[in-house]
């Protein structure tokens, strides 16, 4: 069965890993959501990824949640904005803040995939792919 939209998907896995209080999360593994992780990781929201790989199974990231020393997520929101159905894309001039800054966007552009902040930045617009806050 194939799937209309994996990036929806990985952030539903992650919300629902976040509901169940979950350590970690698996999710089927491609380049995009790797990108995504890796931002994710570096602006604070996941403690760790890493792609995990059998023998007769395809390719999974396993994503290390974060959570607070009082056991509360570091991810309070995840909103997928551009789907297949409906694509989003944004100048450079209309990049969204996200919670007045605290939270971030992750934009595919021309340059990669990155923040809001970063495309800000390099005065690139894009596709705005999901919102995190």
């Amino acid at each position: 069965m194939s799937m209309t939209d994996p990036i929806a998907d990985m952030l539903t896995r992650i919300r629902n890993g976040i509901m169940s209080r979950k350590a970690r999360v698996n999710v089927p593994a491609s380049r995009l959501k790797q990108h995504i992780a890796e931002i994710l990781k570096q602006e604070g929201f996941i403690t760790d990824y890493r792609r995990v790989e059998g023998p007769r199974t395809h390719p999974a990231l396993q994503i290390e949640l974060k959570w607070t020393p009082d056991n509360r997520s570091a991810i309070e929101g995840l909103k997928r904005v551009s789907r297949p159905g409906q694509r989003t894309y944004v100048g450079k001039a209309e990049i969204p803040k996200v919670r007045g800054g605290q939270g971030i966007a992750i934009l595919t552009t021309s340059r990669g995939v990155m923040t809001d902040r970063v495309a800000r930045q390099q005065a690139v617009g894009g596709e705005v792919l999901c919102v995190v806050w």
